[in-house]
């Protein structure tokens, strides 16, 4: 099996991120594409965010009807900030005769050094890189170089010619919370959801 790891607070999921990982399933061959919501990002500490269950909610309507996407709750219960890492260190551990590639964003591409254990993340998975508007992806070599990985270790990376759908989950909360439309930028299953439940309002 070859299975790509989308990780995101999906604070809501949108359509940029349902097309990314549809590129991904697509171009790098993949089996399946596990959205994998994080409990406590660590670099959004300082921020509230949807209750988990409501945000897993959300993917599972979006995604509905694809048979090789599905949603994973393994940050649920985690302790703790929810490092990339320690999530693939626990799939390579439910499935070690996996292969685990990891979708990433080029501007995360560009920080991923900063990140907790990034060699490791690179040991565990294939980086599959999308580019994003506004953003260049940093020089291969200077990326091996900021994360320690020896000239002799292979940097498994491939990038993924996808849409530059620049839609940002921050800006449609503030949408939502002025009374605008978010009609076309995410599922209507998504939409009727947060209209539901009351959710981003002011």
């Amino acid at each position: 099996m070859r299975i790509g790891v989308f990780g995101g607070t999906f604070d809501p999921v949108h359509l940029g991120h349902l097309i990314v990982a549809e590129q991904c399933r697509e171009q790098a061959r993949l089996d399946q594409v596990l959205f994998i919501p994080a409990a406590r990002p660590p670099h959004k500490l300082d921020r509230e965010l949807t209750r988990f269950d409501q945000r897993v909610d959300m993917l599972n309507l979006a995604i509905a009807g694809h048979p090789a996407f599905r949603v994973d709750e393994l940050e649920r219960d985690r302790p703790g900030p929810s490092f990339t890492y320690a999530t693939l260190e626990e799939l390579h551990r439910r499935e070690p005769a996996t292969e685990w590639c990891l979708i990433l964003g080029g501007d995360s591409l560009a920080d991923l050094a900063s990140w907790a254990k990034p060699r490791r993340i690179l040991e565990l998975a294939t980086l599959l890189v999308v580019p994003r508007p506004g953003t260049r992806l940093p020089p291969l070599d200077a990326l091996r170089q900021a994360v320690g990985l020896p000239p002799d270790d292979p940097l498994r990376l491939q990038i993924i010619a996808a849409p530059l759908i620049d839609i940002a989950s921050r800006d449609l909360r503030r949408r939502v919370a002025e009374g605008r439309s978010v009609r076309y930028q995410l599922p209507r299953a998504v939409e009727a959801y947060i209209a539901d439940k009351g959710l981003y309002r002011r």
